[in-house]
């Protein structure tokens, strides 16, 4: 009989706990997982997949007013938030029950409460129970996080922006990463008027800047009013209940709602952690070894809680490589080139492999291919939204390394590209490929002409 109690104790039930804990118990391992907020993580509930349900709905708007030119002509269109909030909750109600039958169906021990580290090999509950297990799991995800300024009580974040009581007026968006770009996007689709206020020149930090000045132009092309260069100092609320945003500029925006997009940190909030000598990185996150091993040996952590990208493909696989190098005979560490990542702003972005300057600081001799049209779509639409592709090649071994895209789609197509890019596809390769006609996706195999 095993002196502890389980073999691995996870905490947290997002993406990459919950693949971690039914692998480990698939392989014959006794596994607890412990969760004390929603099955599934930020991903299922507060993250990916309401968002891109929002993301959805807020394109309506265009696709009627596009539809003119194709010939269709429509009565009073409205917009319902309440609608929209309760078939979300739904969906989002449907998808925890779907991961406690998971975990359920591999024999998983599922706990719902709060796990905290008390040693390197016991977790407590809420205080009622303790758990002994011969590997603890640090899965606890990212949480928003919101500098400290004069009226910071009066801000939201992306946890609450999806049941807001009442649909504003005015947004004031403050951030420039994906998240911000994202919600300005949905509010901007759904009629709001909306503000974004970024510290930068161009949007979007450590992605391509040819894709950013593209998705910079294309975001205030849609309508979202963009205060660049710009920082807040203070929020006030005023005599008629609404924000004053007052920028280091002189400006001032009145808005209903302001909504903080400004970077998410790992989530250790009570925790235990200084219980257990876990060694931190400078940017706060977890140091781990190729296999997610802390400095402590029964100490484990992967997903958001580490520094590698925030993605939830990510996370699953990481959990994967976990499973299987602890109880499935050992596995090799996972790879992170080469992983495909999208940002669902209005139109969409898509890349994998290296950026530009990536490339040129690291490979030395690069050829750039670049497309800039107008999407079939369009044409008759009537919108001026422009479709963007890159490709970047390594000039000595003629590898494919890095492809962008900014237009409608972008995920989708890009997803197909990345799995040849994995598999180190070259451009004499590329340019054998056949086009699908009349498509978007073709653009990237008819690209002959090198732009610099």
């Amino acid at each position: 009989m095993s002196e502890y109690e389980y073999d691995l104790v996870v905490i947290g039930g997002g993406s990459g706990g919950v693949r971690a804990a039914r692998m480990s118990a698939g392989f014959g391992a006794r596994v607890a997982i412990v969760e004390d907020r929603y099955w599934g993580g930020t991903c299922v509930n507060v993250g990916c997949v309401p968002k891109k349900l929002y993301y959805y709905a807020s394109h309506f708007s265009e696709a009627f007013k596009d539809s003119r030119g194709f010939g269709w002509t429509g009565g009073e269109r409205v917009f319902d938030w309440e609608t929209l909030k309760g078939n979300r909750r739904t969906e989002i109600a449907r998808l925890n029950g779907v991961y406690q039958k998971i975990l359920a169906g591999a024999n998983v021990e599922i706990i719902d409460g709060h796990g905290r580290i008390l040693d390197p090999h016991r977790v407590d509950i809420d205080g009622k129970r303790q758990l002994s297990a011969r590997h603890i799991l640090i899965a606890t995800g990212g949480w928003p996080h919101i500098p400290d300024f004069p009226g910071r009580e009066h801000v939201i974040s992306s946890n609450e922006v999806f049941d807001l009581p009442e649909l504003p007026k005015t947004l004031v968006v403050v951030g420039g990463g994906y998240i911000a770009i994202e919600f300005a996007g949905i509010f901007n689709g759904l009629g709001v008027d909306t503000h974004q206020v970024y510290r930068g020149d161009v949007l979007l930090r450590h992605f391509d800047m040819s894709v950013r000045e593209v998705i910079t132009g294309e975001v205030a092309r849609k309508g979202v009013q963009l205060a660049l260069n710009s920082n807040v100092v203070e929020i006030e609320k005023t005599e008629n209940g609404r924000l004053a945003v007052r920028l280091d500029g002189g400006r001032d925006i009145e808005a209903d709602t302001v909504l903080y997009a400004t970077g998410r940190k790992p989530n250790f909030q009570n925790l235990g952690l200084e219980n257990v000598a876990v060694q931190l990185t400078a940017r706060g996150t977890v140091d781990v070894d190729d296999y997610y091993q802390s400095s402590v040996p029964s100490i484990f952590a992967l997903g958001d809680v580490i520094h590698t990208q925030e993605l939830t493909p990510v996370a699953l696989s990481e959990g994967m490589v976990l499973a299987r190098h602890l109880f499935g005979g050992g596995a090799e560490p996972l790879n992170y080139d080469y992983i495909p990542t999208a940002v669902f702003s209005q139109p969409n972005i898509a890349c994998v492999g290296l950026t530009e300057e990536k490339a040129r600081a690291t490979l030395g001799e690069i050829s750039v291919f670049e497309s800039n049209f107008t999407h079939m779509k369009n044409t008759l639409g009537g919108s001026e939204s422009r479709t963007y592709m890159k490709i970047l090649v390594e000039r000595s071994s003629d590898r494919v390394v890095g492809m962008h895209m900014v237009g409608e789609d972008a995920g989708e197509i890009i997803q197909g590209f990345a799995a040849a890019m994995k598999a180190g596809i070259t451009k004499t390769v590329l340019d054998s490929t056949l086009g699908i006609h009349p498509t978007a996706a073709e653009e990237f195999v008819t690209m002959r002409e090198a732009a610099r």
